[in-house]
């Protein structure tokens, strides 16, 4: 077994290949001029904050008939999806000219029974296209056949279902692969910004049961493989037995204590997302870790991992603009609704479902590592997060968020 797969094995699951996707250059995602589209030609690039290429389909909504339906997974593993993902949901469907009645939003959350129901529902409601994204891939797949058998289409969003019905399904999320790799870049960066001498580090991964963390680390250990096989960097939890991983914030702060005190000379984490990130963080504090010492990462570009990352306990985020993945669920939603095919213009790559072995046609938007530096330039300038939010109140210790904003030029 090769060493990335056994650093891939906490998972259980197939790594994802993904192919096709262009690495675009790191840049801000602002609202920029958008040429003419029609929904004949319409573009994966045509997606920026305005929402103005959702109109190109609005004749799509009047040749289709029936409800679009999205089940999110839960409000635990990320505030993303209730901060970002159901208004962006919402608002782009809107735009494309659906009915307020037309659109049904939900939560599962975290339950599979409650998924499985709502999906049900769904159904009954009238719902012909439904978006999801389930905590595990065993209730997508449950989902999926259900789906399929009832005539309805699903699209799988930002979680890929493997094994679920192929026939005819969509894929939209970021390149999950290169979300992993700008976190262990990330790491690498801060290291030696923060002149951390024989990096120690914990590995702490996110939930074994979601495919897109085997993704991740597949990304990561990419990075970090040299450098703890003859870089000077040690493999802390590697060689304290694999964490289980988890999106869980307080189960993420157990798993790290229970490594930190096994090995109490790690002086540095990379971390999956914000949310167990700002757990983690939460612990060292108390354990009178002072800032730009310890390097953690995360990803989200969520206002607790922010306001982290400006008074120094967190290196950055990978910040995924999820109103551009929302614009293309969307798009593809009304394709579907409407019985036509996407453009070969929208779908940008394919992904490979390891459990069917079959490419699914795919939407991949580009992360992007974002920095204390580099917060005002883009999830401020887009509007992600305001800066009123990320400059409000203060860490545990230290000077005040303002401080820190003025101090990075955040307004």
């Amino acid at each position: 077994m090769s060493l990335l797969r056994s650093r891939l094995a906490f998972v259980g699951i197939v790594s994802v290949a993904i192919t096709g996707v262009l690495f675009a250059s790191e840049s801000s995602f602002a609202a920029k001029a958008t040429p003419a589209v029609t929904y004949k030609n319409l573009s994966s690039k045509d997606f920026n904050t305005s929402f103005s290429a959702m109109k190109a389909l609005v004749p799509l909504a009047k040749k289709g008939k029936g409800k679009v339906a999205v089940i999110l997974p839960d409000t635990v593993s990320s505030t993303r999806w209730t901060e970002f993902d159901a208004p962006y949901l919402n608002k782009a469907l809107s735009a494309a000219g659906l009915k307020s009645s037309d659109i049904i939003i939900q939560n599962a959350q975290g339950s599979d029974s409650t998924f499985i129901t709502d999906d049900q529902s769904d159904i009954t409601a009238g719902a012909k296209v439904i978006l999801i994204t389930p905590v595990d891939s065993a209730t997508g797949d449950q989902v999926e056949k259900a789906d399929s058998a009832a005539g309805v289409k699903t699209i799988d969003y930002d979680r890929l279902t493997l094994g679920g019905a192929t026939t005819g399904k969509y894929y939209v999320s970021f390149n999950n692969v290169r979300v992993g790799q700008l976190e262990g870049s990330g790491l690498i960066s801060c290291v030696a910004a923060w002149h951390v001498s024989t990096p120690q580090v914990i590995v702490n991964h996110g939930a074994a049961t979601d495919n897109n963390a085997t993704q991740f680390a597949q990304g990561y250990f990419d990075e970090l493989n040299p450098k703890f096989n003859g870089g000077g960097w040690t493999d802390l939890e590697g060689a304290n037995g694999y964490l289980a991983g988890t999106w869980d914030g307080p189960t993420a702060e157990t798993e790290f204590q229970q490594a930190f005190t096994a090995h109490p000379t790690a002086n540095a984490t990379l971390t999956a997302n914000d949310a167990t990130a700002a757990a983690i963080i939460t612990y060292l504090q108390q354990e009178g870790v002072k800032p730009d010492t310890f390097p953690t990462t995360g990803q989200d570009a969520s206002l607790p991992g922010l306001q982290n990352i400006i008074s120094g306990y967190q290196c950055g985020t990978v910040y995924k603009p999820v109103f551009l993945e929302a614009q293309a669920a969307a798009a593809l939603a009304m394709y579907a609704r409407a019985g036509m095919k996407p453009p070969s213009t929208l779908l940008n790559g394919s992904t490979l479902d390891s459990v069917s072995n079959v490419n699914i046609p795919s939407v991949l938007e580009t992360p992007e590592w974002v920095t204390a530096a580099t917060i005002e330039k883009t999830v401020v300038k887009d509007k992600f997060v305001p800066a009123s939010q990320i400059c409000a109140g203060a860490p545990p210790s230290g000077p005040s968020y303002a401080t820190d904003c003025a101090k990075y030029k955040i307004k």
